[in-house]
């Protein structure tokens, strides 16, 4: 009972859509049924079809989002302890930030190929700059009280950082992360619409020219409910890593302070 609000939104909007599909209101080719979408899921799941795109666009995306995780988040900490390193590059981040990535879709063509590589690398110039700037706030935004209580007792460098500064900054690099993650996966099936061969967004791109409106339907559905479902996981594993340093952190400190 208690997710029956969640579930109120998409009952009335698949109430809505098979009235309108059952009137007329709507021309199939432009508004399918629920039943005909449903049809179009069973038949391209049973011929290995939705799957083999699927994959290939989860594939594009974790890695895309590992290497613009480790780029943001890392630059993200060494930027926040050095002002003057950031503000030599901050005019480039600024004009990468304000660009479109799918902008680039053909100059990262000429460079990388054809291949995965652009694709790819689309995902990491979506993804980079949420994970960057949230991670480089959360770092800077550390209560300078803590760190100087840090320093009263005779903390290490490394302890102030995985003790105190780590623990503090968990939440708002958890936010990019989950950021970067939404819109590393929605820049990846534009990237597929201009320049794949497979993936959901090639998927949904090839329906359309064929009118098959029925899998362009499965094809954003399917993308909307993995897009929801990896949130949700990685959530609740960032969420954990979360409690676990900050759990970690209260012993150590409480330990350090007596010794």
């Amino acid at each position: 009972m208690r997710n029956a609000p969640y579930a109120a939104g998409p009952l009335l909007l698949l109430a809505l859509w098979l009235a309108a599909s059952e009137i007329g209101a709507v021309p199939a080719v432009l508004l399918p049924s629920p039943l005909d979408v449903l049809r179009a899921f069973v038949r391209l799941a049973a011929s290995g079809e939705l799957f083999t795109h699927t994959l290939a666009s989860a594939a594009r995306s974790l890695a895309g989002f590992a290497l613009a995780s480790l780029a943001g988040v890392g630059l993200g900490l060494v930027f926040s302890r050095k002002p003057q390193a950031e503000q030599s590059v901050h005019i480039v981040l600024e004009a990468l930030r304000v660009t479109p990535p799918l902008a680039m879709i053909p100059l990262l063509i000429l460079w990388l190929g054809i291949n995965e590589a652009p694709k790819i690398a689309i995902v990491v110039l979506s993804g980079f700059f949420p994970i960057y700037l949230n991670t480089l706030t959360a770092f800077r935004n550390v209560d300078r009280k803590l760190l100087e209580v840090g320093a009263s007792l005779d903390f290490s460098r490394s302890e102030i950082f995985r003790l105190i500064m780590l623990p503090a900054a968990m939440p708002g690099i958890l936010t990019g992360l989950r950021l970067g993650f939404g819109y590393s996966w929605r820049a990846l099936v534009g990237a597929e619409l201009i320049a794949a061969s497979s993936g959901l967004g090639y998927l949904i791109n090839e329906s359309g020219e064929y009118l098959k409106t029925d899998c362009v339907f499965v094809g954003i559905i399917t993308i909307a409910l993995l897009g929801i479902a990896a949130d949700r996981v990685l959530a609740a594993v960032l969420g954990r890593a979360t409690s676990t340093v900050q759990r970690k952190a209260k012993p150590a400190c409480r330990a350090k302070k007596e010794a």
